[in-house]
């Protein structure tokens, strides 16, 4: 399965407090509003997703972004929600009664980098062209489609940048919007003792005849409880040992998303949905996918353009025929816009993804140098850890996580894949295999 978010343009509850006590409020021993960012470790299974995301919508709790990590036989939900302890405290508690959920924690008081991806798409003619360019330098974004009339942006930075960015190029007209939800990984302190250092990432049954021999090898498979009492944070958790049964904590690199038709006729199909913005609209959703079966292998959920709408990417494997069904079954919903099937158009496909290796003084510089080669940049470094944050899509994402496997990986944070179709009509996939002109 692939990496999934959702950014909660969906929120689940009511109004959203800004946490400023009055001092009123303060005279009553009022319990401020706060944000919590909460990592959910879970064993995966169909209508997981649904059944999270239903937690939150039948308790009317205002969750403010939801981002997952997908495999075969895990997930891991970073959960941003505001109230007081007193409601973290029935969200945990709630969660922790979920069939397979494995480990909730509250990490907001660590240090965290923290990370968002949008794609933004602008009306942008030849006499604006030139000061687009400018806020594109500005904040350090990406153009990544141009036609006549529109540019598509890349931007990623922490939720503070995304606002920004929206709010300087809204003048321009904002036409379309793909918005992922908040990652995080822990930070890691200078001197701390190296938890890492003995531990390599995940081995893969198809690859194992072609690592490279002198790679670190060790059993994927590590032990992991919702009994266990320590942890580095963060949204992957840590290699830690317990006397419970053995899961594989790290996010493998490739998790199955089908590039071409096989022999069924299945290949995986990109939908862009536009909904409402109102309580519960993602778990009614998610919850037509898990009642028919379907396999969702990304989901990515954020605020549309237009006030009041949100729009959902996901990636599902199917039939024509039958994802021709689904958008039936979708287009039933109420709070259900647009249904959009962009598998067989030219569009612009991204993912992030941060991702945690172990190393020392001597290894730093060759995991730099692979970063580089990827365009990945260094967010934080200790003195036996360098988080990188990398942007692309599917197979840049699997290239970078499998070179860097022998040196060990520690965490690894993915959003899911958030698409727009490319008013350029270019479409890069069907040059491939053709010679460039001279």
């Amino acid at each position: 399965m692939a990496a999934a978010s959702a950014r909660s343009a969906l929120s689940f509850g009511g109004p959203r407090s800004t946490g400023r006590l009055s001092d009123s409020h303060r005279a009553v021993g009022f319990v401020p509003i706060q944000r919590h960012t909460i990592s959910v470790f879970v064993g995966d299974e169909s209508g997981m997703i649904n059944r999270i995301a239903g937690v939150f919508a039948r308790r009317g709790y205002n969750i403010e972004s939801l981002a997952v990590g997908l495999n075969k036989d895990k997930a891991l939900f970073t959960i941003v929600v505001s109230g007081t302890e007193r409601v973290l405290l029935q969200v945990v508690e709630q969660l922790n009664k979920l069939v397979n959920v494995w480990k909730v924690e509250d990490l907001s008081k660590e240090p965290q980098v923290e990370r968002e991806l949008m794609l933004i798409k602008l009306s942008a003619d030849p006499s604006t062209r030139q000061e687009v360019m400018h806020l594109v330098d500005v904040f350090r974004a990406k153009i990544v489609d141009i036609s006549e009339d529109t540019v598509t942006i890349e931007v990623t930075g922490d939720p503070g940048k995304i606002v920004a960015v929206q709010r300087n190029l809204s003048k321009f007209g904002i036409r379309e919007i793909a918005r992922t939800g908040k990652i995080a990984l822990r930070r890691e302190r200078m001197g701390e003792t190296a938890p890492f250092w003995r531990f390599s990432a995940a081995s893969y049954p198809d690859l194992e005849d072609s690592m490279p021999v002198n790679s670190v090898k060790k059993s994927s498979n590590i032990v992991f409880t919702s009994d266990s009492d320590s942890s580095s944070g963060g949204d992957v958790y840590p290699v830690e040992s317990d006397g419970g049964f053995s899961v594989n904590q790290v996010l493998d690199a490739h998790w199955g998303v089908l590039r071409d038709e096989d022999s069924s006729g299945l290949c995986s199909h990109t939908l862009s949905i536009l909904v409402n913005d109102t309580p519960g609209v993602l778990n009614i959703v998610t919850g037509v996918f898990a009642r028919r079966g379907y396999n969702i292998q990304s989901l990515a959920v954020g605020p549309a353009e237009t006030e009041g709408l949100s729009r959902i990417t996901t990636v599902v494997p199917g039939t024509d025929e039958s994802i021709s069904k689904l958008v039936q079954q979708l287009y039933k919903l109420i709070d259900v816009h647009e249904v959009q099937d962009i598998t067989f158009l030219p569009f612009s496909e991204r993912e992030l993804m941060l991702i945690k290796i172990a190393v020392n003084a001597s290894a730093r510089r060759d995991v730099l140098d692979v970063a580089s080669i990827f365009r990945a940049k260094a967010v934080d470094v200790s003195d036996h850890t360098v988080t990188l944050q990398v942007t692309g899509d599917l197979d840049k994402m699997v290239a970078l996580q499998r070179l860097l496997e022998p040196y060990g990986i520690c965490e690894v944070a993915r959003t899911g894949r958030v698409a727009l179709v490319r008013e350029s009509g270019v479409d890069s996939k069907s040059l491939r295999g053709y010679s460039l002109p001279v």
